[in-house]
């Protein structure tokens, strides 16, 4: 295994750990583990590209393992109500879909899809939305702005990503 799998294996195993001090209502060691994933993720990217690391299995469980993160976070928030409800279906609709396309491609062209800058600025919104709830419990306006400005940022790279697989699944 080499090292950008292994930060990813390591964001995996800091999930229950994340979500724990989340429900826990330890915030600041929340926060803590949730941008320890994401610097591990940034980490994982750049030496995998650096090095030329990159291998079939990172490209498919590095965003996993962000998505799964990103929903444990949004599952605990709405069970502490600082978020609402709608937001979990709108985001695993979008992950739901994005997931089957990539299956699609990968058995049918054996492409793997690789993340864009879209799909980085949304994680990049989505992510700083979270850390942002969390840490200052706004008043539920200010949440709903962030959250649903992170809401449209994951659908804008959901439509940029259903473009481009409608463009390679054109592709024979």
């Amino acid at each position: 295994m080499n090292v950008p799998n292994l930060l990813t294996v390591i964001r995996f195993m800091l999930i229950p750990v994340f979500g724990y001090y989340l429900l826990e209502g330890q915030y600041k060691v929340a926060v803590f583990l949730f941008l320890l994933s994401s610097l591990t993720d940034i980490l994982d990217g750049y030496i995998a590209r650096k090095f030329n690391m990159v291998t079939p299995w990172g490209k498919l469980a590095d965003p996993l393992a962000d998505k799964l993160m990103q929903l444990t976070a949004t599952i605990l928030l709405i069970i502490q109500e600082k978020i609402p409800l709608i937001i979990l279906f709108v985001v695993a609709a979008k992950e739901l879909l994005m997931g089957a396309g990539s299956i699609f491609l990968y058995k049918k062209k054996n492409y793997v899809v690789s993340s864009n800058w879209y799909g980085k600025m949304a994680t990049v919104v989505f992510n700083c939305t979270i850390v942002l709830i969390i840490l200052f419990n706004f008043s539920s306006p200010i949440n709903e702005v962030l959250i649903w400005t992170a809401v449209l940022s994951t659908m804008f790279a959901f439509i940029m990503y259903f473009k481009a697989f409608v463009n390679i699944n054109k592709k024979t």
